[in-house]
């Protein structure tokens, strides 16, 4: 081509890109979405009574019955002894009870509180989060905790064990609950998708349950005293319940790309009623019965609230395994105890 055809042709190109950059010029950019650039970095809390801290007691105003509000967040919860370096901020939006609608988005309320997924939101704009940590489904089909209760009531009746009535339909019950779970989690996604983040740009972790209790306690406490369970349920919550769980939990954290802590290793030989006449070394609560609540209508339908919950020292144990998860870039780990009888998180290879 000619230089002087190959300058023409340069120019037409040229001319009207500098007259779009001109106008461009005269009118601002919107602003992106998400935290400004010096936003503190957050850590968040989802989910029910395992994260709310359930059972740790010190909970926060306002979550232990005022107003109807029994979430019960403690300021013992296992985020509350989780450490990320960097982390600025730390959020605890879980209430117990709450199954995986509440922790989605919905215009429903829990405990006089309103979906988790919309508070996330909120809380996303104004900070960097950088962490958010989920446990949930507990209370959707498999309604673990009235299994509990069943059981309970299965000792005072002293007839046939709870548990042998869940045999055949609590995996069912797990498989109803996984698109449950799926779906909260989509929504948490969604959520932070909508306020300018990307998957690659927080940690999205799931955890399982553990389970509180486990054969083997002495016969004086078996019973009112610390834990009025049949050997053979607190046999099958540990070795099945809480396992077909786990299971179901990794399938609905697999399929939106989440990370998942396993914990139904966590409490073994903690659980509720193992210390005999030493509970210093559990870290589960045994029956656990508020005797002043129960003098209280508005009271006395949780008065039995923190029974077969992890403990302080539970939650103490549970945040410093998940503190050792996010140390590292495993995507899967399950919690068990070191030499020292601490819980750390041990990756699984085959996941990662």
């Amino acid at each position: 081509m000619h230089p002087l055809a190959r300058r023409s042709l340069a120019l037409l190109v040229v001319i009207p890109l500098l007259a779009v950059l001109t106008v461009v010029s005269d009118h601002r950019f919107a602003a992106p979405p998400g935290p400004a650039r010096d936003a503190p970095t957050a850590m968040v809390a989802m989910g029910d009574s395992t994260m709310s801290g359930e059972g740790a007691g010190d909970y926060e105003p306002g979550t232990d019955g005022e107003n109807g509000d029994w979430c019960h967040r403690s300021r013992k919860a296992t985020i509350d002894k989780t450490t990320v370096a960097g982390i600025d901020r730390t959020f605890n939006l879980s209430c117990s009870g709450a199954n995986s609608e509440q922790v989605g988005l919905t215009d429903k309320f829990q405990n006089t509180e309103q979906s988790q997924a919309k508070r996330l939101a909120a809380i996303a704009r104004v900070n960097r989060v950088a962490v958010i940590v989920v446990a949930v489904g507990a209370n959707d089909d498999p309604r673990f905790s009235d299994v509990l209760n069943r059981c309970v009531q299965a000792w005072f009746e002293r007839g046939a064990d709870c548990t042998a009535t869940l045999t055949d339909d609590w995996r069912g019950r797990v498989d109803r609950m996984v698109p449950k779970v799926e779906k909260a989690l989509r929504d948490i996604r969604k959520v932070m998708d909508d306020e300018g983040y990307t998957e690659r740009s927080y940690s999205l972790v799931v955890q399982s349950y553990a389970s509180p209790v486990a054969p083997g306690v002495p016969g004086d406490l078996q019973n009112l005293a610390g834990c009025p369970l049949r050997t053979a349920d607190m046999a099958w919550v540990r070795d099945t319940g809480v396992g077909i769980l786990a299971q179901g939990v990794n399938t609905a954290a697999n399929r939106v790309g989440a990370r998942y802590l396993d914990l139904t290793q966590a409490g073994a030989k903690h659980e509720a009623c193992t210390g005999g006449s030493n509970p210093d070394n559990e870290w589960f609560t045994r029956l656990t019965v508020d005797f002043d609540g129960l003098r209280d209508e508005t009271r006395a339908s949780h008065a039995l609230q923190e029974s077969f919950h992890p403990n302080a020292k539970g939650h103490e144990q549970i945040g410093r395994c998940l503190t050792d998860f996010l140390s590292t870039g495993a995507r899967t780990a399950t919690c068990v105890a070191d030499e020292k009888g601490n819980l750390r998180a041990v990756s699984n290879p085959k996941a990662d």
